[in-house]
C-alpha cells in the first residue's frame, strides 16, 4: 500500500476492503525496530471498521490510538477476539483544561504544561482505567 501511495499520491486500502465507506490510509510509515507497529493518517476520523476487516482477514488483534483535534476527537480503539472497544474523550473532558495565549501554556488541575499531549493522555488513561 505504501509503494502504491507513493506512486499515485492517493490514499490506499487493501485490495480486499471495499471503498464504500472511505477509511483510506495516507502517509503510511513505520520506525525501524517497531515490530508490528505502523503509523498513518486518515481524513477526519479513525478508520476502525477498515482495521477490523484487515484484522479479521489476518486473524489478528489491534490497538489504534487516534486523534483529530480539529474535530475534537481523541481516543483509543482496541480489537480483540472479534470485539471492538472504542473509547474517546467527551467534549466535557476536552474542555477540562485551558490554554493561556499569553504564556503559550496549558493549565490542568493546578499544573502547567507546554503542550496538551500529556494532558490528553492523562485524561484517556483515566477513562480507560474505569472500564
Amino acid at each position: 500500500m505504501k509503494e502504491n501511495e507513493e506512486k499515485t499520491s492517493h490514499g490506499q486500502l487493501p485490495h480486499f476492503v471495499s471503498n464504500i465507506n472511505g477509511g483510506y490510509f495516507f502517509n503510511l510509515y513505520w520506525n525501524e525496530g517497531d515490530e508490528g507497529m505502523f503509523q498513518y493518517e486518515t481524513k477526519w476520523s479513525p478508520n476502525s471498521k477498515v482495521l477490523q476487516s484487515i484484522a479479521d482477514m489476518f486473524k489478528v488483534d489491534f490497538v489504534l490510538d487516534y486523534e483529530e483535534m480539529g474535530n475534537l476527537i481523541y481516543g483509543r480503539a482496541s480489537y480483540q477476539n472479534g470485539i471492538l472497544d472504542d473509547v474517546c474523550l467527551s467534549d466535557e473532558e476536552l474542555e477540562s483544561y485551558q490554554f493561556d495565549e499569553d504564556t503559550d501554556t496549558y493549565h490542568f488541575e493546578g499544573k502547567t504544561y507546554d503542550s496538551d499531549c500529556e494532558i490528553l493522555e492523562i485524561l484517556l488513561e483515566r477513562k480507560l482505567s474505569f472500564l
